[in-house]
């Protein structure tokens, strides 16, 4: 557990760490926009992209896991490391060798992904009602937002293979880069 002084001085290096950077927040933010705006306006090329993107992250981190369960391979818990593995590497492939389908497989992962987040954050919600006061309308709602974009990702397919990936990305990047963008303008405010 942090303490409330750890914790106060841990915001108060953050806070000196932003605004003595704040220049690159700020170009990591506009960053982050352009490519969120661009993936909203292109949602099959960022949906590839994204594809693409973990097909490579798998095959290295796989590679990279068979390395280092190689020179463990005394310790125990070998054969699963090297399963474990030999599956990132088996699934980088896939994702590499046929990337569109593989944004078909994704979409569907995606649309359960948000289906079971969605049930599971209404059933929470229910469950700490009383603890939570009138917060958990808000997570009652975030549910069923959730449950509402798997509807829309699932019914929709195959076509919404095409858009789904790459828009919930670039809403995510959108977002993430105005977040930024507002805390790298803030700090240059207070620094001034």
């Amino acid at each position: 557990m942090t303490s409330p002084e750890e914790f106060s001085r841990l915001q108060s290096a953050m806070s000196k760490a932003v605004k003595a950077h704040w220049k690159a927040f700020l170009f990591e933010g506009i960053l982050l926009a352009v490519l969120g705006i661009a993936a909203l306006i292109l949602p099959p090329l960022a949906s590839l992209a994204v594809t693409i993107f973990l097909g490579w992250m798998f095959l290295i981190s796989g590679i990279g896991g068979l390395i280092a369960t190689y020179w463990a391979r005394a310790t125990p818990g070998f054969w699963w490391s090297l399963i474990s593995a030999a599956l990132a590497v088996l699934a980088g492939m896939l994702l590499l060798a046929r990337p569109m389908q593989a944004v078909l497989t994704l979409t569907i992962v995606l649309g359960a992904y948000f289906l079971a987040e969605g049930v599971t954050t209404i059933m929470y919600a229910l469950e700490h009602r009383r603890e939570l006061s009138g917060r958990w309308s808000w997570l009652l709602i975030s549910g069923l937002v959730d449950i509402a974009i798997a509807f829309m990702v699932i019914t929709g397919l195959p076509s919404s293979a095409e858009w789904a990936i790459g828009v919930l990305v670039g809403i995510n990047l959108l977002f993430g880069g105005a977040t930024l963008i507002g805390m790298a303008l803030a700090a240059r405010k207070s620094s001034s």
